[in-house]
């Protein structure tokens, strides 16, 4: 049991280090000038090559079941429309409501993640799920003019509780990398097929805003590719309500990067920040409670 605990803290650490990259997405979001659609095309396409290349060389491809392909890139289709709610939320709103809103995730997870993988809902993952709920409220109640921002957020946090504990059942049998390269190339062709159907035109390349292509390569390589197929493999090891409730520091790693970045114009009110440090405490208090009580069990 010892034994493990090192590992399980190192877990933790590179778990925390991803959130902040997931931090580092909405600034990003904020920063390209192109509609959320075709970010969102760009970002898994990129990250589903760099993935691919991952795989080839360091020679981890294995054939699978085209049921199982079939099952991954139904995932990679949630994921795709998370991305694009995110985005969207992001920006008909600011980066700290959307952040915030997507704190309703672990009360999503403390539901999901039971019925899938068919074990008793734990009565703390409830708990701290509702008190993220409080925390979610105090940092919406002062932005609900930006209440379209608050629906897409919530309604993108309800599709990443679903990925994420969809994604924990492939995780315990293939390798990550794998995993993720299916869920971005899928979601690049469920996009891109929608973008075809709906005859939407895409930015012209010289519109482009002068760093979007530097912010673009930042966003896939290090904040999809890695982070995404980070937060995958850490599933095998740690649960999906572990996972969902520590990218809940995600909002205060944004939030801080935001206000640095952009100024005033994501400056929010005493109770907003009220909020975001009750989420800061209850993900902090959650593997410390929840070990303490596995151990007394």
């Amino acid at each position: 049991m010892e034994k493990n605990v090192p590992a399980k803290w190192f877990h933790y650490a590179e778990l925390h280090f991803i959130v902040l990259l997931y931090g580092f997405t909405a600034i990003l979001g904020k920063l390209i000038s192109l509609p959320s659609n075709e970010l969102v095309i760009y970002r898994m396409g990129t990250a589903a090559l760099v993935l691919g290349a991952m795989l080839l060389i360091g020679k981890k491809w294995e054939r699978l079941q085209w049921s199982t392909v079939a099952k991954m890139s139904a995932i990679g289709f949630i994921v795709a429309l998370h991305w694009i709610l995110f985005f969207e939320a992001v920006k008909v709103s600011n980066v700290s409501v959307t952040l915030g809103a997507m704190a309703s995730s672990p009360l999503f997870v403390s539901i999901l993640e039971p019925i899938f993988e068919k074990k008793k809902i734990k009565p703390l993952d409830v708990f701290l799920g509702l008190l993220v709920i409080v925390g979610l409220y105090l940092i919406t109640r002062f932005a609900l003019h930006y209440w379209l921002g608050i629906v897409y957020g919530i309604l993108s946090a309800l599709l990443a509780a679903l990925f994420t504990v969809l994604n924990r059942q492939f995780t315990q049998k293939y390798d990550a990398l794998q995993i993720s390269f299916y869920e971005m190339l899928s979601g690049f062709c469920l996009v891109g097929l929608y973008l075809f159907l709906g005859n939407q035109a895409v930015t012209a390349f010289d519109s482009w805003a002068k760093y979007d292509v530097l912010w673009l390569l930042i966003l896939a390589v290090f904040c999809t590719a890695y982070a995404f197929a980070g937060t995958v493999r850490l599933l095998r090891s740690l649960s999906a309500y572990t996972v969902t409730l520590s990218v809940n520091l995600e909002p205060v790693y944004g939030i801080v990067l935001a206000f640095f970045i952009f100024g005033e114009s994501e400056k929010m009110t005493t109770g907003f920040y009220v909020g975001a440090l009750l989420l800061i405490l209850v993900v902090f208090a959650y593997p410390i409670l929840d070990e303490k009580l596995q151990a007394e069990a």
